[in-house]
């Protein structure tokens, strides 16, 4: 009778990354430290904790606004495009309330349009969005899907990286160029809050809008796997 021979499989221990993530994590607050304790300077501690956890949070989650519009014509997938709605909500709300805030207590609409950074709408919108969408594609990734890309060791986006900045560069030392060729009238920032009388109406508009683009994204998701 024929014998089956067992062969015995050595099972490998498992390498735990809890030693290498205490490590990094007293290295980082050895940097907070020195930024508050040497330096002195507790804001760019703060600012250094909230960069850490920005990255730690689109690392994990896997944020990028490119995918969020590539994904739903590629693969069907609207995860990611429901969260940006989700984000843009909480950042509608937070942003109204401080503007809102500042409008209050100094009784002037253009303090409160420093905050937000309202900026002109126009040609250049549109020519600007469709560049950006096609360099994005071709990269793979948004600024944030490149610096976390970046931070997990891709080639591809450590390459693509001081391009985006070059091109940074040399795009604000020709804005004036643009600004002329494209007729930017820098008086022209569409301000909801003017246009439909008030604060509350322009965020009850604004949250139906990404409401309704989640509502359809949700949609295309189910539809695509059906």
């Amino acid at each position: 009778m024929r014998r089956i021979q067992r062969t015995r499989v050595e099972k490998k221990e498992n390498v735990t990354q809890f030693p290498i993530g205490l490590a990094l994590l007293l290295g980082l607050g050895m940097i907070a430290y020195y930024y508050v304790d040497i330096q002195k300077a507790p804001r760019l501690a703060v600012f250094w904790v909230i960069g850490i956890a920005l990255g730690f949070t689109l690392q994990r989650a896997r944020f990028c606004f490119t995918a969020a519009m590539r994904d739903p014509c590629l693969t069907g997938g609207t995860n990611l495009t429901k969260a940006v709605m989700v984000a843009l909500a909480l950042a509608t709300v937070l942003v109204s309330a401080l503007q809102l805030g500042s409008y209050i207590r100094t009784g002037n609409l253009e303090a409160a349009l420093k905050i937000g950074l309202i900026s002109p709408v126009g040609v250049h919108t549109a020519v600007g969005a469709f560049l950006f969408g096609i360099g994005a594609v071709i990269s793979g990734g948004c600024a944030s899907g490149t610096l976390m890309r970046v931070g997990e060791g891709f080639v591809q986006q450590w390459i693509v990286l001081p391009f985006f900045c070059i091109g940074g560069l040399i795009g604000a030392a020709a804005w004036p160029l643009w600004r002329d060729l494209l007729m930017v009238d820098m008086k022209g920032a569409v301000y909801l809050p003017n246009i439909l009388g008030g604060f509350v109406p322009a965020l009850a508009v604004q949250l139906t809008g990404l409401f309704a683009i989640w509502l359809l994204a949700d949609w295309w998701s189910k539809r695509s796997n059906a």
